[in-house]
């Protein structure tokens, strides 16, 4: 999590091999959002920041609503997409008063490419560890298992899970020494993976339980070793959480001659996905930090703007000063859950507490998308 003055950026990275859906669901996401029932309902207005990007976006998703048109496939595309997520109205006291006006959305797309085929020479080499770097501050890593690619292995599926695993854990391995070039591990890095099964709607019958078991009976020691290999590029590998947390992902219902734009599962928990979970996640780990040193500075940087929000925390000052008074406020954010959370926005929105009420709505998307069984969190 990245802080500035009036914007508080949340950075997710994305994971996918080529196919994977990944283009098609950055288009679904940002066009849904563009359209007239959104637009009306939210307490905010989703602007892409490069307005050339904003339209290529929408463009392609008017072109699968309106022409059953798939977006062109990308290659060896590294693009940074940016959203600033603008506040309608809202009190104005509340705006003075809060550590932040203005969430941003940073999404990093990763070439599947760069993992199946490697690179081509020593040009593009250093493109991939620039890409990289690029996403080291990200939040939250989301990793894309192909639905199709299940369907396409039915029954032995382990043979695409096994090679999807080993092309990430050895598309990371060359980078190690370009990114610790000291032999220091980091204190920035995506520390939070998901596992997200992407085209969902290919696989109908599946919940996200069904899903986490087939990974874990068919992958599970592949993804044990995943983990060991990313806890090698970072400080703390205790605050590390890969292949805990699980999700369906569904950009649109493809048919022949339609496509559903509208029958999506999973996209309207990105937002809150990238903003509350990493809050929830720091919370413990800095809690059960004993020695809270640079990575715990790191987390509570992050963390502490949200935090601020929604239990009223005074942030002002360098974060080094408030490490130690901090912590129950944070762990207080975190846990705000069940009918205290609801208690909390239906007040938020009564008097215009629109950052507020925006943080606790993404909260309580959250809990709602465990209950329909698209989202399953880790409680460690």
């Amino acid at each position: 999590m990245q802080q500035s003055k009036a914007s508080q950026d949340q950075h997710i990275a994305v994971f996918g091999e080529s196919g994977s859906g990944k283009t098609v669901m950055l288009s679904s996401f940002y066009g849904a959002t563009q359209e007239p029932d959104y637009l009306r309902e939210s307490l905010f207005n989703i602007v892409a920041d490069d307005q050339g990007q904003g339209r290529r976006l929408h463009q392609n998703y008017l072109g699968m609503r309106n022409s059953a048109r798939r977006p062109a496939a990308t290659r060896f595309s590294a693009t940074t997409y940016s959203f600033s997520l603008l506040l309608r109205n809202g009190n104005a006291k509340a705006k003075k008063n809060q550590p932040f006006d203005k969430l941003r959305l940073v999404w990093h797309d990763y070439p599947g490419e760069w993992f199946e085929d490697g690179v081509s020479g020593p040009e593009e080499a250093q493109r991939r560890v620039r890409t990289f770097r690029d996403l080291l501050g990200s939040d939250i890593a989301l990793l894309l298992v192909d639905g199709q690619r299940l369907l396409d292995n039915a029954g032995e599926e382990e043979r695409y899970l096994k090679s999807l695993l080993s092309n990430l854990r050895n598309g990371l391995l060359p980078l190690k020494d370009e990114l610790l070039p000291d032999g220091k591990p980091l204190v920035k890095f995506p520390r939070i993976w998901v596992l997200a099964l992407s085209k969902a709607d290919l696989l109908p019958n599946m919940n996200v339980f069904e899903f986490r078991d087939l990974l874990i009976e068919k992958v599970g020691e592949d993804i044990e070793e995943l983990r060991r290999v990313i806890a090698g590029f970072v400080e703390d590998s205790d605050a590390l959480s890969v292949g805990d947390d699980y999700m369906l992902l569904s950009s649109a219902r493809f048919g022949t001659d339609k496509i559903e734009v509208t029958n999506r599962v999973g996209l309207d928990l990105i937002l809150p996905l990238a903003t509350m979970l990493p809050l929830e996640r720091y919370a413990r780990w800095v809690e059960a930090m004993h020695d809270r040193g640079k990575v715990a500075e790191y987390l509570l940087s992050g963390a502490g703007a949200l935090a601020g929000v929604l239990v009223g925390l005074n942030l002002k000052g360098r974060i080094g000063s408030v490490l130690n008074s901090f912590g129950p406020g944070l762990i207080d954010a975190a846990e705000l859950v069940g009918e205290k959370l609801k208690e909390v926005n239906d007040k938020a929105r009564a008097k215009h507490e629109d950052m507020k009420a925006i943080l606790t709505g993404f909260k309580m998307d959250l809990d709602q998308g465990e209950e329909e069984r698209i989202f399953l969190r880790s409680r460690r």
